[in-house]
């Protein structure tokens, strides 16, 4: 992840690689999954409704068949933090009953060992932080039946500058973090000496393979040098922008970002936009029900980036509406996309199993409108009969034809689920 005390490049660098993987705003759903075939194998292919075959050349550790759900302690906490946080935050996805919604990795992120390694080049952690070791700690997040996370770094030091990173010592590492039970390793990428990540993600992907233990690995490399293209080999995620903010305009940017790459993910490895700041404060509901609704539409990983013991009634109904995270889990797997725009005003959409539609309308402008997805914008056929829920008002519409509308507030989304009713879906 890169952080504030960090240079960040600028958001023309974070695109310019990018931008010849953009697709074009008006297309279809059908499309979505054809285009799928169109990257030498590298993304999810379709093989008729509801059907999906898996991706050649893409890491086959039986991991992230759905994007990874869970929590993170870096947007909230940043270096503040300790085993009691982790160990309250274990409970209460427990007791608020996320765990049971699919809310299992409890990640821990920068700052949690030594700037040293002990005499025999193992990592340590800091004792002023986790006296008990991350292996007690382990054991009592899987007492729990979640999963525990752990950071480090494709360079000399993490980014904090903090603790060692882990390069020239992934072997090393890899068994060390299996030896304590980790599930989960996100990898950053500062202090790398200017290589290529492309040199340096595979020493680790290879070392986690050799640990012994099943460890879903999560690439933080920025977008930098277009990981949609080379790391479903490596891990089951990788990040494609920059670091998130708690602010709508980085939280939008982050999703046209991420909408470059829609083809190349899939299960068993997917897109990363960054994490949640649902709960954090820095925007409106209506502004983080977009924000929860784009990531789960597009099939980001959602992990929970506030403080899970502290959030209000509203975040908790937010991160725990079960038809909005369905979309998200779907089996299909194929990432929703932006497929029409009118100035400010989005339709997003994506194929589900069962033959059925997700659609997002999205207002990004500053006044209320209406918002219309014809059948034409999402691949459906014209005379399609379709049954649409709205996933927030938890609401069915019985029978609707050619197009579904909707006033949308400024910054906020409908969001539906279309069941087509007829034979001529496509």
């Amino acid at each position: 992840m890169m952080r504030a005390m960090m240079l960040k490049r600028s958001s023309t660098a974070a695109s310019s690689a990018a931008a010849a993987a953009a697709r074009p705003m008006a297309l279809l759903v059908v499309l979505l999954v054809l285009a799928a075939t169109s990257h030498g194998g590298s993304a999810a292919r379709v093989m008729g409704p509801g059907r999906a075959m898996p991706r050649r050349g893409l890491l086959d550790n039986q991991m992230a068949r759905t994007p990874q759900m869970g929590w993170n302690s870096w947007n909230h906490f940043w270096c503040g933090i300790n085993e009691q946080l982790i160990r309250e935050t274990a409970d209460t996805l427990v007791s608020s009953g996320l765990s049971k919604l699919g809310y299992v990795y409890v990640n821990i992120d920068d700052c949690w060992a030594e700037l040293n390694r002990d005499s025999k080049g193992n990592m340590v952690p800091k004792a002023s932080k986790f006296p008990s070791g991350i292996k007690a700690l382990a054991d009592y997040v899987h007492s729990k039946g979640l999963k525990l996370g752990i950071y480090s770094d494709a360079g000399n030091h993490t980014c904090s500058m903090s603790m060692p990173g882990s390069l020239g010592h992934e072997e090393q590492d890899a068994k060390t973090f299996a030896s304590w039970g980790i599930d989960y390793l996100k990898y950053d990428n500062c202090d790398n000496n200017g290589v290529s990540p492309k040199q340096r993600y595979p020493q680790m992907s290879q070392a986690l393979q050799n640990s012994g233990r099943s460890i879903f690995f999560s690439l933080c490399e920025w977008g930098y040098e277009d990981p949609a293209t080379w790391a479903p080999k490596l891990g089951n995620s990788w990040r494609t922008t920059t670091d998130i903010k708690d602010e709508w305009k980085s939280m939008t940017e982050n999703a046209d970002i991420n909408d470059r790459w829609a083809s190349y993910a899939g299960p068993g490895g997917w897109n990363d936009p960054d994490m949640l700041e649902v709960g954090n404060g820095g925007m409106t509901t209506e502004e983080y029900r977009s924000h929860f609704s784009i990531w789960a539409l597009v099939k980001a990983p959602l992990l929970i980036g506030c403080d899970v013991r502290s959030m209000d009634k509203t975040t908790l109904e937010l991160l725990s509406n079960t038809e909005v995270i369905a979309i998200n889990q779907d089996m299909l797997g194929v990432q929703g996309k932006k497929v029409k725009k009118l100035g400010d005003l989005e339709v997003w959409a994506g194929p589900l199993s069962q033959r059925r539609v997700a659609v997002v309308l999205w207002n990004r402008g500053s006044s209320t409108a209406n918002i219309t997805a014809y059948w034409s914008d999402i691949g459906l056929h014209q005379s399609t009969v379709v049954k649409a829920r709205d996933v927030w008002a938890h609401s069915t519409q019985p029978a609707i034809r050619q197009k579904i509308s909707a006033q949308v507030d400024t910054h906020a989304v409908k969001m539906f689920v279309l069941t087509p009713l007829t034979e001529n879906y496509f």
